[in-house]
């Protein structure tokens, strides 16, 4: 695991051998279920699946690029006895609305100040994973007053000045968008069976050498195949050209108090930066960085990263959400 000190904001935890994703399988912990509900950011209407007390403190999940709610089904039972846990479908996402044209850095930042600002009734913790965590820490810098505090799970953190690239080209995640842009319309065509893409993706190379069914948790296959039968496969058009824009102002704080919970440095699909990460650390107010060992970019999807993960999660929640 590479030294990443100096910074003394940033520590290391170990990953275990495998998860422990039984102690949050959905089907041994009943909730209570609040349903489905709809925004909308302009003409886009967005899916935002609700589960907890309404009465409860609420709590905003934020999937990845070409994910869904779906990869946060296993933390919403244990999550749900604390929190009004709302999961938003990102445009273009899941059973969100399409938008062409519209998959950028401000677009996907107004779904989620949308979801706020009608879903969860007040200021609200917030966790995001790549994708989604770069759009949370927008939030941080653009509209703090909705946020009490933010988790960011390996986000894009994107150039510390300007004419530095944020492109992600030489990341075998490139590679994998790649392939998948081709793929995903023609899986969609085909039809193909929910059980089926498991299969193939569980016997799928990962950039780690070994499969997907090897990194990851079963669930996050599971996960990962749903998302893939939904999601419109152009939201990669503008990732795979470097057009989707800047989420981030290198110049400003992150506004409420913040974990970023980093991929591995040295797994080669890890996205999170580690210079980036301690240049916002050492800029704002109350920013941690946390290092999961041997852990690539789907921290909570992978046998690596679910514990420390969850750990570090629920750690932040108790110090920093409001009762």
């Amino acid at each position: 695991m590479p030294a990443l000190s100096p910074q003394p904001a940033i520590a290391v935890v170990d990953g275990p051998g495998t998860s422990r994703c039984s102690a949050t399988n959905p089907a041994s912990a009943p909730r209570p279920s609040v349903g489905l509900v709809r925004v909308t950011t302009g003409a886009i209407s967005l899916h935002v699946a609700e589960d907890g007390d309404p009465a409860a403190p609420p709590l905003l999940l934020l999937h990845g690029i070409i994910g869904s709610r779906a990869t946060w089904s296993w933390l919403v039972p244990e999550l749900a006895e604390r929190f009004r846990v709302l999961r938003l479908d990102f445009r273009g996402h899941g059973t969100s609305d399409r938008a062409p044209g519209g998959y950028t850095a401000d677009g996907y930042v107004a779904d989620v100040i949308a979801a706020l600002e009608q879903a969860a009734d007040g200021p609200c913790m917030i966790v995001g994973h790549s994708l989604g965590g770069a759009a949370a820490a927008a939030i941080t810098q653009r509209r703090p007053d909705l946020l009490i505090g933010a988790v960011l799970e390996d986000p894009p953190l994107g150039a510390m000045s300007p004419g530095e690239s944020s492109s992600l080209e030489g990341n075998p995640l490139m590679d994998g968008f790649r392939f998948l842009r081709v793929a995903i319309p023609e899986m969609q065509a085909a039809g193909m069976a929910h059980d089926d893409l498991v299969a193939v993706i569980a016997a799928t190379p990962h950039a780690s050498g070994r499969t997907f069914g090897e990194v990851f948790v079963p669930d996050g296959v599971a996960s990962m195949a749903s998302s893939l039968l939904e999601v419109d496969a152009s939201v990669l058009d503008p990732v795979l050209a470097g057009g989707t824009g800047a989420f981030l102002d290198p110049a400003s704080p992150f506004g409420v108090p913040t974990l970023v919970i980093a991929a591995d440095p040295a797994q080669p699909d890890a996205v999170a930066s580690p210079d980036a990460a301690a240049h916002y650390a050492s800029m704002s107010a109350d920013v941690d960085v946390i290092v999961v060992a041997d852990a690539g970019h789907s921290i909570h999807n992978e046998h690596a990263g679910r514990e420390p993960f969850r750990t570090a999660l629920l750690g932040f929640l108790d110090a920093h959400a409001r009762a």
